[in-house]
């Protein structure tokens, strides 16, 4: 897993950081609700999972990490899905 500091994307845009991780991965997690409405990432060849969750803290997110780990196991072909955090 690399982060979009790690990759020096920090800033890129949506319509950059989809193309960018397109040449490099097969799936983009993010806590960006709009990303995948913003732009077109529907015609990319890489998934598009976004993990919703109350904040953007770690341990909003922590809950979503067998669903997240199940969902990556079994995607077949590019995708955007949603995982939300249930309260």
């Amino acid at each position: 897993m690399r982060t979009v500091q790690r990759m020096g994307w920090s800033g890129f845009v949506n319509g950059k950081l989809l193309a960018a991780a397109a040449g490099e991965f097969d799936v983009l997690l993010t806590g960006d609700r709009n990303m995948q409405y913003q732009q077109s990432s529907s015609q990319l060849p890489m998934s598009v999972l976004v993990l919703i969750a109350p904040n953007h803290k770690l341990e909003s997110f922590l809950p979503l990490v067998g669903r997240l780990l199940s969902t990556l196991a079994t995607l077949q072909k590019p995708r955007n899905i949603e995982l939300e955090a249930e309260e």
